[in-house]
């Protein structure tokens, strides 16, 4: 397990939940547990955003929880904490999706040829489409010539590569 520091922590609570979920989680880690009314006042968000991010955290593991009820109202009262050790987990999970998309990529840029018209904005038509385009761009109406991907294979190789080994070391 790596150690986990408050900026990775808030690299994901920003990829969760953005710039709220971040202040969420800054003050998260300052305290042991806390209500969500407490990070309300904390933070001056309002109350539902609160809770739909800290359910969001907790659908991921990264935030625990406590219930208890109120003796008054009945109600239940939810102590939240960050937990900083289900991170690691995530981010590895968050690789292995990456990992699958990139090879499901490279494998489609090594399984076929494409076409390009040189034309910004226009995109690069694999072999099969640009026949029945009868080589021509389907958006300028340009010819379409042969587009080598090897660059694009070959940064995806990397990627991919780098991927496994960081997944293997885990």
């Amino acid at each position: 397990m790596t150690f986990v520091n408050h900026e990775t922590i808030a690299k994901v609570a920003r990829i969760l939940g953005g710039e709220e979920a971040v202040e969420i989680a800054k003050v998260l880690s300052q305290v042991e547990e806390i209500t969500d009314e407490e990070i309300v006042a904390k933070t001056d968000i309002k109350l539902n955003s609160v809770r739909k991010i800290l359910y969001k955290l907790y659908d991921h593991s990264l935030v625990g929880l406590r219930r208890t009820r109120d003796k008054n109202t009945g109600w239940f009262i939810f102590h939240w904490r960050l937990q900083p050790d289900q991170i690691d987990g995530f981010l590895t999970n968050q690789k292995r999706r990456i990992l699958e998309k990139l090879e499901t990529r490279l494998k489609y840029e090594q399984t076929h040829e494409f076409y390009f018209c040189n034309t910004p904005g226009c995109r690069q038509i694999p072999f099969e489409e640009a026949t029945e385009y009868v080589f021509r761009c389907p958006k300028c109406d340009k010819r379409l010539m042969h587009f080598d991907n090897s660059k694009i294979i070959e940064f995806l190789s990397k990627k991919v590569k780098q991927l496994r080994s960081e997944l293997s070391e885990q």
